[in-house]
């Protein structure tokens, strides 16, 4: 029979007679049959061990370069991941393309995307750039389930999947897949045989701790790890008379290296682990092959070395070389297998279908208005879209931040497209905090503290209104309210209220001596009318009514107004754009910033006050290396500069805001190469940078001047963290002098 006639038989078989899995598992050419009941079934059992998983995507390129065929393919936690999606049909190659351009410190972070984040949710970074978050309910305070979200997490693992495969039945696949999990509660091990494939594999993910747990079969579940991490005896269940077993477990720390209560505990759960690893490797026979590469050096979480990790396991199946091809088949009827493998994702595709939306409806929320996720998702009824568009658009409410899970269900029946949107509510979904601590030294006389907590209140209407507060101790006091009252549910226009204290300490200076300390409060109240622009940017415009106090600490008297006290109004128009992936340290994206605002004046006591400014940045990366441009200029009228020159990355060298005027002109070029990581789960990436910037300040009409610009440089490591960005670094402003500094929190 040809291989034509041999696949269309295969395809018949596999449309009309996939109802059983050993249908779909035996090629119908007769002659491939014979040959098929003639050799072994050989079952591929991949354990679980997080990034030191990918080094099963080498075993795979190993065994199809061998011709060593695969008849099931069992797996636990990472290696359900790898199994699930080539039983799926995914080749090794596709799978490490894939692997290699996923960024995975955003699948392990504990949000979506920055870019995907709403507007909201961004501007909190720039208040409180900490991660360092709690939810707050009747019960208690309580931290995240996990250190990583869900959303970047599912989106990565649906992309490893061919398209239209992510709610197959595993027990549907031309390829027969199982993996792992455990019950949450029980301790007790779940096969996953019968659920869709992405959620197959994201149970069997649930790393604890590090990602959240899964609802499957009415079940809590979390990583398969826990019970079996090397599931040989469910391959045997499944028929395999040979098993191709690969062990990338973490073994356990020799005592050298366990330093800290956290080292305890992880070692505790790797003897778990390690104990069922080794309870199954005692249940290979003589005829079953074990693998186990060599994977030193490469740790559970780090994700970065999987060209290593790849490498590794393609070495590791090499040397098995022998035992593995007294199991190579010919090449005609590995192709065979092959072919038949990937049938079921060609039948997939070409049932992905564009239709009409006949109805959409949210379920699943009790504070969150279900009129709001719809129109935030940008569905609406009529719209022709693949399920897959379908359930991308559905992923974007995972950027409120008050949405734990959002499952979109897709129902086709009846030539009608029915859409649910499931969610559940998080924890935190009505009251977040988050805390944080801001730290700067000149190593000097300039050093400054302070302890922040920001509180935010969601959902306290059907409008979707929101209560953020804001309260700082330490060198700066600061107390700020603030109501967003959208017009209309998810609508982009809105009016804001607000309340404010702010007290600091201002020095002066003469050059770079400081001549003058005073302290100033200030207490408001503002009413703002604005528009959200997307996730990227706001405009508003309004009002405020505040009470200002000047006392002069150094000297104690200031000439003509020792002791000021005024009110003012003031009117105000802000535009805000922010599309950088991150405000620690960016590397792509821009944000763009303009404020102006007047106060009339009192007529013999005060002159009218106005001020402007623009500011922009460009972020820039290539290979290693990223940065950014940034770009600055300020006008007063009556009054000082609203952005004094002076200080790290602002004029480095310079003591802090001792260059103002009525204007200022101001240019910086960041360029910082990375240089290792911190683990995911408490911060990310190690650079060094370097600076060079350009700028000066104007009085009066005095015209600007590019040689009256100062010059400046600096050298940094910087660290991002969960409690923000760490900076030690070091710089001087030509003739002007020079300084070292060290940040914890925001610097621009």
């Amino acid at each position: 029979m040809s291989l034509f006639l041999r696949m269309t038989a295969m395809v018949f078989a596999t449309v009309f007679a996939c109802s059983t899995a050993s249908a779909q598992n035996n090629p119908p050419d007769a002659k491939s049959q014979d040959a098929e009941s003639a050799r072994p079934k050989i079952a591929l059992v991949l354990s679980g061990g997080g990034a030191r998983g990918f080094a099963h995507i080498g075993v795979l390129r190993a065994l199809r370069r061998m011709q060593v065929p695969v008849d099931m393919v069992v797996g636990t936690s990472m290696g359900a991941v790898v199994g699930g999606a080539y039983a799926a049909g995914r080749t090794p190659e596709q799978l490490e393309e894939i692997v290699r351009s996923t960024r995975w410190d955003e699948v392990l972070a504990d949000r979506p995307a920055r870019n995907e984040l709403e507007y909201r949710r961004k501007i909190e970074d720039t208040l409180l750039p900490t991660r360092i978050e709690m939810a707050v309910t009747k019960s208690g305070v309580y931290l995240p389930k996990a250190a990583a979200g869900n959303a970047s997490l599912e989106h990565a693992l649906t992309r490893l999947l061919p398209e239209g495969m992510r709610d197959q039945p595993v027990n549907q696949l031309s390829l027969p897949f199982i993996s792992v999990a455990s019950d949450l509660t029980t301790g007790e091990l779940v096969e996953l045989n019968d659920t869709p494939l992405l959620a197959s594999m994201r149970a069997s993910l649930a790393v604890p701790g590090v990602f959240a747990p899964v609802r499957i079969k009415e079940k809590l579940v979390v990583d398969g790890g826990l019970v079996s991490n090397l599931p040989v005896e469910l391959a045997r269940t499944m028929g395999a008379d040979i098993v191709i077993a690969v062990n990338v477990g973490t073994p356990l720390s020799p005592e050298k290296d366990i330093h800290s209560a956290f080292d305890v505990a992880n070692q505790m759960l790797q003897i778990l682990t390690e104990q069922n690893v080794q309870r199954s490797i005692k249940q290979l026979r003589k005829q079953d092959v074990l693998i186990a590469p060599k994977l030193d050096g490469i740790s559970f979480l780090d994700f970065s070395a999987f060209p290593r990790a790849i490498k590794a396991g393609e070495q590791a199946a090499e040397l098995a070389r022998e035992q593995l091809i007294k199991l190579a088949i010919p090449r005609e009827m590995f192709a065979e297998l092959e072919e038949f493998r990937v049938m079921n994702t060609r039948h997939a595709k070409d049932t992905v279908r564009v239709m009409p939306i006949a109805s959409l409806e949210v379920k699943g929320t009790q504070y969150v208005n279900p009129e709001a996720l719809i129109t935030q998702t940008g569905l609406h009824e009529g719209q022709n879209l693949t399920q897959d568009e379908i359930r991308q658009a559905a992923t974007r409410l995972y950027g409120r931040g008050d949405l734990e899970e959002v499952k979109a269900i897709i129902d086709d029946s009846g030539n009608e497209r029915k859409v649910t949107i499931l969610t559940k509510e998080s924890q935190s979904s009505r009251n977040r905090l988050r805390l944080g601590m801001e730290l700067s030294s000149d190593f000097n006389d300039d050093s400054r503290f302070a302890l922040s907590l920001m509180h935010v209140a969601s959902s306290l209407n059907g409008y979707g209104a929101e209560l953020r507060t804001l309260a700082k101790i330490g060198s700066q006091q600061q107390f700020s309210t603030q109501l967003w009252q959208p017009l209309a549910p998810a609508s982009a226009w809105y009016v804001a209220p607000g309340l404010e204290y702010n007290a600091s300490g201002l020095d002066f200076y003469q050059g770079t001596t400081r001549i003058a300390r005073i302290n100033s409060s200030q207490t408001g109240a503002s009413f703002a009318l604005g528009r959200q622009l997307g996730n990227w940017g706001s405009i508003e415009a309004g009002i405020q009514r505040g009470f200002q106090k000047i006392n002069a600490i150094l000297p104690s008297e200031i000439e003509n107004d020792p002791k000021a006290r005024y009110f003012a109004t003031t009117r105000f128009i802000h535009f805000h754009a922010d599309t950088l992936d991150s405000i620690s340290f960016p590397t792509s994206g821009s944000m763009i910033d303009f404020a102006w605002q007047s106060s009339p004046g009192k007529e013999g006591k005060q002159a009218a006050q106005a001020s402007a400014e623009i500011s922009a940045m460009k972020a820039l990366s290539f290979g290693d290396w990223a940065g950014h441009l940034y770009g600055e200029w300020t006008r007063a009228q009556n009054t000082t500069t609203p952005s004094p020159l002076g200080g790290f990355l602002r004029l480095t060298g310079l003591p802090r805001n001792s260059l103002y005027g009525d204007t200022t002109l101001f240019g910086r070029l960041v360029v910082a190469r990375r240089i290792g990581a911190l683990p995911s789960t408490i911060g990310g990436a190690v650079r060094l940078g370097f600076s060079m910037e350009l700028g000066g300040s104007y009085g009066g009409n005095e015209p600007y001047s590019i040689g009256r610009m100062k010059q400046a440089a600096s050298a940094s490591l910087s660290v991002d963290t969960r409690f923000g960005p760490v900076y030690l670094g070091a710089g001087a402003t030509r003739g002007a002098g020079s300084g070292v500094y060290l940040f914890l929190g925001p610097i621009w």
